[in-house]
């Protein structure tokens, strides 16, 4: 491993500053991708700047009828935050099932949903609650964000400083985890609204966190987990390894949907 240059910034200002002046220089939040990356050689950089001493950037909050959560909020705080599980239950529910008890203490949300592994968590409830990713350059729409494997629509430089979240009518998260890493060898993030109907999955396709439109199209004529036994999903398009073949992921994702609009009625019953 090549000798790297930590820097450790107190404004986003400075953070940009530091990225334009560097050369062959990447920023860091949780690092729980990124450090893993450079120990086995697929990641090089000379700078590591870290973004996790910048203030005001871990914030919760409820702003304009939105959930928004600051890009430095770790899983920990997601999960454990009384606004988010009294505003989007699934989603503290979410990210309190990522990795383990280390992971969680040390991993963004902001750094999760711009590396776009295709086995992260946040990805779905990203895409399936059809959030805002906001950096310091501009607002950018979900369904325009994600790109393909590891690959967001973000710009050399650009730092996400939050993600805004819609508040659906209700929401759920089901995944089938990996036994060793707990990441999602199919996950399904179900998100219903007053006029629409939003579903993502994760860990399943082969370029990344997708939309399961023709999922959205059965619940919105019923709304109900038999619905995800009707799906004919294309295994032309999905992963298949060593943990799982495309049909065995296909079957995955099925029933990670039915358990997902499970969770949903049961959510709205003890309400």
């Amino acid at each position: 491993m090549n000798p790297i240059t930590f820097h450790r910034p107190l404004t986003l200002r400075d953070a940009s500053d530091l990225f334009k002046q560097l050369d062959n220089a990447t920023f860091m939040s949780g690092g729980h991708t990124l450090l893993p990356s450079i120990k086995q050689g697929f990641a090089a950089p000379d700078h590591l700047i870290d973004l996790s001493r910048i203030p005001g950037n871990a914030q919760i909050g409820i702003d304009s009828g939105f959930l928004t959560i600051g890009a430095m909020a770790r899983h920990v705080e997601v999960a454990s935050s009384t606004i988010v599980q009294n505003t989007i239950p699934a989603l503290a529910g979410l990210a309190g099932s990522i990795g383990d008890r280390q992971v969680r203490q040390r991993g963004t949300i902001g750094g999760s949903v711009a590396n776009n592994d295709p086995a992260a968590d946040y990805p779905s409830a990203v895409l399936g609650l059809g959030a805002t990713v906001i950096t310091t350059h501009r607002e950018i729409l979900a369904d325009d964000f994600f790109i393909t494997l590891f690959e967001t629509a973000l710009q050399i430089g650009e730092i996400i400083t939050a993600i805004r979240f819609p508040i659906p009518k209700s929401a759920g998260y089901a995944k089938f985890k990996s036994p060793a890493a707990r990441y999602p060898q199919a996950g399904v993030f179900i998100a219903s609204f007053e006029e629409s109907i939003r579903v993502a999955v994760t860990g399943a396709g082969s370029s990344g966190v997708f939309r399961l439109t023709q999922l959205e199209q059965l619940l919105a004529k019923q709304f109900d987990s038999a619905a995800a036994q009707r799906l004919e999903i294309d295994t032309e398009g999905l992963l298949s390894d060593l943990y799982a073949t495309q049909d065995y992921r296909a079957n995955l994702v099925k029933i990670m949907a039915g358990r997902a609009i499970d969770q949903m009625g049961q959510a709205s019953v003890f309400k």
